[in-house]
C-alpha cells in the first residue's frame, strides 16, 4: 500500500516568560539569561486520518502553575481545519500537567499511552513530592476514568500506530515518555516532546532538570537522532525557536502554528 507523506503542525497554546537558561539545563548555564518556554500540541494529518499529540493544560491549571494560557489548544487546531470533536486518536507523550489536560476536548478520541507511564503516575513513586510535582491529580484520575470507559490503548515500548507513524518509548524525563516518528515529505521526523525541551538540550547533551532518569535522558538524545532521517527533523517540545525556524501553517497563524513538514527557514 502506498503511503503519502503526512503533514505535521506545531500549535502554541501557552508560554512561560520567566524561565532562564540556567533553569533549563541541569547544572546551570554559564551564559545565563532569559530562555522562555513555549507550550505546544502537535497535529499529524494524512492518509485519511488525523492524530493529535498531547492535549496541553487549561486556563485554571496555567494560573495554578504560573504559566500563561494564550488559547485553548482546540482553537489552534480548529484554525488548521481540525475539529477536536472528530479526532479519533490522541497520543500522550507522558502525563505531566502540560501534556494531558483539557480532558473533555476530544470526546471521540482513543488515547495512546505507554504502560510504564500509567504505572509510574499511579504507583509508589507518587508518594514522593519531588516526583509527583509535574503531575496533576485530576489529570491522572481522569485518565483512569478513560481506562474504565474503554478509551485507552496501552503500548509497551515501540509500536506502529499507522503506516508511516510509530511510537517509541524513550523515558528519561518521565518514566514512560514516548515520542512520535512520522514520515513526511522531508523524510522521517521525530516529535520529541519532552525527550528534549530545547534544541540546546540534545545538541549539548545537557538535560532539562526535571528527570526520572538522567541516564535514559542522555541516551535518549542519541535515539532521537537515530530515528530521524536528518538531525533537523527532531522537533523539541518547548523551544520558541520552532516557530522561528518553520513557516506559519497558514496566513494569520504566525507565532501560533507552524508547518513542520515544510522546509525550515535556516
Amino acid at each position: 500500500m502506498s503511503i503519502e507523506p503526512y503533514e505535521v503542525f506545531a500549535v502554541k497554546y501557552g508560554h512561560n516568560a520567566a524561565a532562564t537558561a540556567a533553569g533549563n539545563h541541569l547544572g546551570g548555564d554559564p551564559h545565563d539569561g532569559p530562555m522562555p518556554l513555549d507550550y505546544f500540541v502537535w497535529a499529524i494529518r494524512g492518509n485519511g486520518r488525523t492524530f493529535v499529540l498531547d492535549t496541553g493544560y487549561d486556563k485554571a491549571t496555567g494560573e495554578k502553575r504560573g504559566r500563561a494560557h494564550l488559547r485553548c489548544p482546540g482553537e489552534g487546531l480548529s484554525a488548521l481545519g481540525i475539529n477536536p470533536d472528530t479526532v479519533e486518536d490522541v497520543i500522550l507523550s507522558h502525563m505531566h500537567f502540560d501534556h494531558c489536560g483539557n480532558h473533555a476536548l476530544f470526546p471521540r478520541a482513543r488515547y495512546h499511552l505507554q504502560d510504564a507511564e500509567m504505572e509510574y503516575c499511579t504507583g509508589r513513586c507518587m508518594c514522593h513530592g519531588a516526583l509527583r510535582h509535574p503531575f496533576e491529580k485530576e489529570d491522572v484520575t481522569d485518565m483512569v476514568g478513560k481506562v474504565f470507559d474503554g478509551r485507552v490503548t496501552f503500548h509497551d515500548g515501540d509500536s506502529q500506530l499507522a503506516p508511516g507513524l510509530t511510537l517509541h518509548k524513550i523515558g528519561g524525563h518521565s518514566k514512560g515518555l514516548q515520542v512520535v516518528r512520522v514520515m513526511t515529505r522531508r523524510g522521517w521526523m521525530v516529535l520529541a516532546s519532552d525527550a528534549s525541551h530545547f534544541y540546546s538540550n540534545m545538541e549539548t547533551g545537557r538535560a532539562f532538570p526535571i528527570l526520572h532518569s538522567l541516564a535514559d535522558t542522555l541516551e535518549g538524545y542519541d535515539r532521537l537522532y537515530a530515528l530521524a532521517s536528518d538531525r533537523r527533523g527532531v522537533i523539541p517540545g518547548h523551544d520558541p525557536l520552532v516557530l522561528g525556524r518553520y513557516p506559519a501553517a497558514a496566513p494569520g497563524l504566525e507565532g501560533i502554528a507552524a508547518r513542520l513538514d515544510a522546509d525550515p527557514k535556516e
